[in-house]
């Protein structure tokens, strides 16, 4: 049964508190799409999504409209396109750009799944697609691109590692003029979800229908805001979170089952993370802090995230039986005010984000770091990072920005809600070249044989 002060609460949380839906995301699976020609394969790309998204931003805006809840994004994520290009071969970019055209037909914000999986190692279209990728995120504006490098399961592929250091860096070094941007739209994964609605890491996963749609809630000023009135211990904090992260998700449910229902195809899942922006009041780093830290980064930070993350989940499991894609505490760092203004004062760390990591939704997220970084660095970073979600069976993943020319110190601006990143100092005085370059494959770590 409704209660009217649930309501009002909601209500309150949207209008004052940026309580939002952060995306609806059709998925659209592109297998049917494969041709041995590439202009033929190319022709199908468009046509299919444009026929089955042609109305999803109006959706969106029809519903944002009608119930009064903000629908920021509108976004599609496709089939790993690397599957196609084994199919048709010639030049991978030739997709990207149908992706564009798609984009920009359909009128959403973004569009993902320039992606390969190649945590067991590379199959045909692969290296191709891989190899396009600098190339392919200079030429479009909302094309975003994704590779899979590792799971617990099969381990980690370093030779795809080492490969990635230096597809990050030249994406930056393409997309030099305009901040690196082309970095900004890349993540390297260990395990992978293949239901995420969150860019810039969605892709379709094979295991989905034809179609689907998917939900990302997000809501961090509206727990922050709930924390501000909990005087309690930990315990109460925990429990203020996950009664919040209850009526955030039904708002998510409630939109998902709704745009399901007038796109015609099935409802996918509602991811309940806590994406924060660059907005006052509307920040994951906030909500540390209202737990009782001076400044996220100091010890105790990773202890809090790690209760916050916890309490998100279990809320938002009640409030739907459908929970998936990453689902928990985001922190990317240029897109959090809370984070941007810790990193520039110094309190929050490389290395302290890297621990966080062990306990969020994701991992190094919208990190910028000097533009002279080599890139066998970054590809250390990348396997630290992948090595947390293997042995924990989590997703991690990296989205590192070199930010070619400048030093730490410095500032990289994008706007919106790629917000604005401080460049962070790393450690440079020793390298791990001889490390990556022996390549090879880090092995699973022992758990069970189960199938």
């Amino acid at each position: 049964m409704l209660n009217i002060k649930d309501v009002l609460e909601t209500v309150n949380m949207i209008e004052q508190e940026n309580l939002d839906i952060r995306t609806v995301t059709m998925g659209i699976s592109l297998l049917d799409c494969a041709d041995s020609d590439i202009d033929a394969s190319c022709r199908k790309v468009y046509e299919k999504i444009t026929r089955l998204a042609k109305n999803l931003v109006k959706t969106g805006e029809d519903i944002e409209n009608e119930y009064g809840i903000p629908i920021i994004n509108k976004r599609i994520s496709v089939t790993p396109i690397a599957m196609l290009v084994a199919s048709s071969g010639g030049d991978p970019v030739k997709y990207a750009k149908t992706l564009q055209k798609a984009a920009d037909t359909t009128g959403v914000n973004f569009i993902g799944g320039y992606s390969a999986l190649v945590h067991k190692g590379f199959s045909a279209g692969d290296l191709e697609l891989i190899n396009s990728i600098p190339e392919a995120l200079s030429v479009t504006n909302n094309v975003c691109s994704s590779v899979n490098i590792g799971s617990t399961k099969s381990g980690i592929n370093m030779d795809a590692v080492k490969i990635m250091g230096e597809i990050v860096k030249k994406s930056a070094e393409i997309t030099a003029n305009r901040d690196s941007i082309g970095a900004a739209k890349l993540v390297v994964f260990c395990n992978a979800p293949e239901d995420n609605p969150f860019m810039a890491g969605a892709f379709h996963g094979i295991g989905e229908p034809d179609c689907c749609v998917h939900v990302g809630v997000s809501g961090p000023g509206a727990v922050h805001s709930a924390l501000k009135k909990c005087k309690g211990d930990l315990g109460d904090v925990a429990e203020t979170i996950k009664r919040t992260a209850f009526k955030i998700t039904r708002m998510g449910q409630l939109v998902g089952v709704e745009a399901s229902r007038r796109l015609g195809v099935p409802f996918g899942i509602v991811d309940l993370s806590l994406a924060p922006t660059p907005a006052v009041g509307d920040s994951v780093a906030r909500i540390l802090e209202e737990m009782g830290l001076e400044h996220c980064g100091t010890h105790g930070t990773t202890a809090a995230l790690a209760l916050l993350n916890d309490a998100v989940k279990k809320g938002g499991v009640m409030a739907s039986s459908s929970v998936g894609g990453l689902s928990g505490a985001f922190i990317p760092v240029s897109e959090d005010a809370g984070m941007i203004e810790s990193a520039i004062s110094g309190d929050l760390s490389l290395s302290k984000l890297e621990a966080m990591t062990a306990v969020c939704s994701v991992g190094l997220d919208m990190i910028a770091i000097p533009g002279d970084t080599p890139p066998e660095t970054i590809s250390a970073i990348i396997a630290d990072e992948a090595a947390i979600g293997m042995v924990n069976s989590k997703t991690t993943a990296c989205r590192l920005i070199p930010a070619i020319n400048k030093k730490a110190g410095e500032m990289l601006t994008f706007g919106g809600l790629l917000g604005e990143a401080p460049i962070m100092d790393i450690n440079l005085k020793s390298s791990p070249k001889e490390f990556i370059y022996r390549a090879g494959k880090i092995p699973a770590p022992m758990q069970s044989l189960k199938n």
